[in-house]
């Protein structure tokens, strides 16, 4: 990892002041925080696809659809396979965990991720808001019966309900499914709270709920950082732009926080 410039510092510190202000922080996380996990990325350099998977010559958004898993689910769970298979080994990054520490440390820590890995609730944070799901859940599509996945290089494709014989599936949100109702509850109930500086993490912000709290911060006229080593759908709005990888970012921060 290259040593941080002088630019970076000084964002950095940037960020600690808008921290020292706050008593109420919200994290929204993407693809970019697991990478730094070792985990792919859907697309693009590194990625489990690009546009088209060169078996079947289809989209991976038709691929992992929820009408493609109605009509053949043992197609589509050969590529939720393939992604549990990705992240086997894999754990929580120092990003991860620095999100855990500040939970502990503030009085009201919220995290939202469109990741399905888990990572957050495993590196110790609790108020997390998975709004695409979880991975490591599995539930019956004809029950009400929920497992957890387990290993999936040992997962008979496509697995059966115990109950009833009924194909499961991830508890998680497949391209063209209505996002999880709970979960939209929670984060409208705290986005309705507001928090004092919002921080986009690893993520390209192009969904509207993952863009929305940073452009609410935006007209609210409260602060917001960006840590993402690209231009993204939100950042001609934050205030502070942080232009490196996840974990390194958050590490940096936090470490100057608490020796500051």
């Amino acid at each position: 990892m290259p040593p941080l410039t002088d630019d970076h510092a000084k964002l950095i510190a940037e960020v600690i002041a808008l921290l020292r202000e706050a008593r109420s922080v919200l994290f929204i996380t993407g693809a970019g925080l697991s990478a730094d996990s070792g985990l792919p990325t859907y697309r693009g350099i590194g990625g489990l696809y690009n546009d088209h998977d060169a078996d079947t010559g289809l989209p991976i958004e038709v691929l992992l659809s929820g009408r493609q898993f109605r009509s053949d689910p043992a197609r589509t769970w050969k590529y939720l396979a393939e992604i549990g298979k990705a992240g086997r080994g894999k754990v929580p990054n120092r990003g991860h965990e620095v999100m855990a520490e500040m939970e502990r440390h503030f009085p009201r820590v919220w995290v939202l991720t469109q990741n399905v890995d888990g990572f957050h609730r495993m590196a110790g944070s609790k108020n997390v808001i998975d709004i695409h799901g979880d991975l490591h859940n599995l539930r019956c599509t004809n029950c009400d019966h929920h497992a957890p996945a387990g290993d999936y290089t040992a997962m008979e494709l496509p697995p059966k309900c115990v109950k009833c014989s009924a194909v499961l599936r991830p508890d998680v949100v497949l391209f063209g499914e209505s996002l999880p109702m709970e979960a939209v509850a929670t984060l409208r109930r705290e986005e309705r709270a507001g928090f004092d500086v919002v921080f986009s993490v690893g993520t390209t912000s192009v969904f509207p709920y993952i863009a929305g709290p940073v452009l609410d911060a935006h007209h609210r006229r409260k602060p917001s950082v960006e840590i993402n080593p690209g231009d993204t759908d939100v950042t001609e709005f934050v205030t502070v732009k942080l232009p490196l990888r996840a974990a390194e970012a958050l590490d940096a921060i936090w470490t100057a926080y608490q020796n500051g």
